[in-house]
């Protein structure tokens, strides 16, 4: 395991102007790697992309739709029945129908993205929790340092322009980052 600091770049002329500045400053070209940071949800983590099982927004879409498809069905099909002596018991049927379908499309839409006071597994509310900040997209340079070299690499990420800079623990070498999480927890310099 190596100790890694990095620092985000907007532009590649930047960061090839840091990579520059560190080889300068007696950095290793093995012991540094600069590579594009995609945004987040864009890092193809599973094989049909993504970086999540499920979309986090998405997690009560399904009681939604439950709830307000039986609903749907039970307006849809009051509706079918006051059509009855006009259409007859198929009406009732297909009012059922297209109510659970509206019903579910609604309530699964309005499901979506909300917040929630409550904590899914104990059922109590939920503790305010300081959210976490997700890496920007930008060109990520990082360089392998050791305690003789760390504030060195942490001055020239400073003088070059960095937007953040990051310390991490991780393998690199050969100029790649071979263990990067594009997840993983930022611990900011």
């Amino acid at each position: 395991m190596h100790t890694i600091i990095a620092g985000r770049y907007e532009l590649q002329d930047q960061a090839d102007a840091a990579v520059a500045a560190l080889q300068q400053a007696g950095f290793q070209r093995d012991a540094l790697a600069a590579f594009y940071l995609n945004p987040n949800g864009q890092h193809a983590i599973y094989p049909i992309g993504g970086d999540d099982e499920s979309s986090p927004g998405a997690r009560h879409s399904g009681t939604g739709a439950a709830k307000a498809g039986a609903v749907g069905a039970v307006v849809g099909a009051a509706a079918g029945a006051a059509t009855a002596p006009v259409i007859g018991p198929v009406g009732i049927a297909i009012g059922a129908g297209i109510g659970a379908y509206t019903g579910s499309l609604i309530g699964a839409v309005s499901s979506t993205d909300q917040e929630s006071d409550v904590d899914e597994q104990t059922g109590q509310p939920a503790e305010v929790q300081p959210k976490v900040t997700e890496r920007e997209p930008g060109v990520l340079v990082a360089v392998r340092v050791d305690d003789h070299s760390r504030q060195q690499a942490i001055d020239t990420f400073r003088a070059t322009g960095a937007e953040d800079i990051e310390h991490a623990q991780g393998e690199l070498r050969d100029g790649q980052w071979k263990d990067f999480d594009p997840h993983a927890v930022v611990q900011c310099v």
